[in-house]
């Protein structure tokens, strides 16, 4: 198949290529961008900018309102007629980062693309890789956090456009492994990223959080195009009405999929932590780190999954403390501590059990 059939396909027709002078302005603008933004990957400018000015550029018009698009197989970013060059809007620089991490073989064959391997048929690293992608664009443009309400869902968010749930689950990925082990991964396509998330988890946790972000996605692209045929709809019949009703479903069941994927991030991390400390500065950072977490995290109306852990936890953290005290490990002579006294009166209160594990269900996406 030819490119230009693989553009038809597409959707996308070609307006006019973009000179060397505007094509070199545009590398400028992002190879900057990319290097402010991100010192610690120790990106040459003088290298970027080479890449991105090899590309070929051309003003299209393309559907579903993308501002731009790379296409692999030509190395050729497209610019929908609409989009204003002069100042180079976030889906812009998301696809110059797909061409500076996209890998092909020989017969120029997609074979990685970040944090997505395409020799996987399932795809299943294909969300994964479009949040963390997502989160670099939203560094480049350094666009503010900000609460956003999404299925009933209120999360902080720098992406209220694009990706925001999956965007969301991963920054809290990143919280436990840091963020330069995240976008090293997604720009030059190792596990290191994956690895230590493994490494601080588990392969399965790490599994089944990747495979629910791909479920989510795929989902919002299913209710997307539900939406759309509700929107064009000229009268409410029984087809409206049948195709309403799906996508009531599907949005409660994109809420249910995100708080469990959440809930089974952090608890899977904190867990494993939990069971390593054996210090008051350990036990005093696993503090703080949890409670730094609900700065992170998505809620509605009914969500108390992240208070109950982070009670259960504390009331777990004052029994180490204390069976550590009794075995007269070096720590601080208190008898009775104001955090320990209250700990013990939340748990009476509530009747926790510090012991509880939490079960998670699997997720029915399908």
């Amino acid at each position: 198949m030819s490119i230009k059939s693989d553009l038809h396909k597409e959707g996308i027709e070609v307006i006019k290529q973009l000179n060397t002078l505007k094509v070199n302005s545009i590398a400028t603008n992002i190879a900057k961008k990319l290097v402010d933004n991100f010192p610690e990957q120790n990106f040459n400018y003088h290298e970027l900018f080479t890449k991105i000015s090899r590309l070929n550029m051309y003003i299209a018009r393309i559907p579903n309102g993308v501002a731009a698009k790379y296409f692999y197989k030509n190395s050729s970013i497209y610019f929908s007629e609409s989009t204003d060059l002069e100042k180079l809007n976030d889906v812009a620089i998301h696809e110059c980062i797909h061409f500076l991490q996209s890998e092909v073989n020989s017969k120029n064959k997609l074979v990685k693309l970040g944090l997505c391997d395409f020799t996987d048929i399932k795809l299943s690293g294909m969300a994964l890789n479009e949040a963390a992608v997502q989160l670099m664009t939203m560094k480049c443009t350094k666009s503010k956090f900000d609460t956003v309400k999404y299925f009933d869902i209120e999360l902080p968010s720098n992406s209220p456009n694009y990706y925001t749930l999956e965007c969301n689950l991963v920054r809290q990925m990143a919280y436990i492994t840091g963020e330069y082990v995240l976008y090293n991964s997604t720009l030059y396509g190792n596990d290191n990223f994956k690895n230590k998330f493994i490494t601080l988890t588990s392969k399965k946790d790490f599994e089944i959080i990747k495979n629910n972000i791909n479920s989510i996605m795929y989902l919002e692209d299913q209710l997307n195009s539900i939406l759309e045929k509700i929107q064009n709809s000229d009268t409410v019949n029984g087809e409206t009405a049948r195709l309403v009703k799906k996508s009531n479903k599907l949005k409660k069941v994109i809420k249910k999929g995100f708080l469990m994927t959440q809930n089974r991030i952090f608890t899977s991390f904190f867990d494993n932590l939990f069971e390593s400390l054996g210090t008051p500065k350990s036990m005093a950072n696993f503090r703080n780190s949890l409670y730094k977490y609900r700065n992170f995290i998505g809620v509605t109306d009914d969500y108390t999954f992240f208070n109950d852990y982070y009670i259960s936890k504390m009331a777990a953290l004052e029994e180490k403390y204390e069976s550590i005290q009794n075995q007269s490990v070096a720590l601080v002579p208190v008898k009775d501590t104001l955090f320990g006294r209250l700990v013990r009166k939340i748990r009476t209160l509530v009747g926790i059990n510090a012991q509880a594990k939490y079960n998670y269900n699997s997720i029915n996406m399908r």
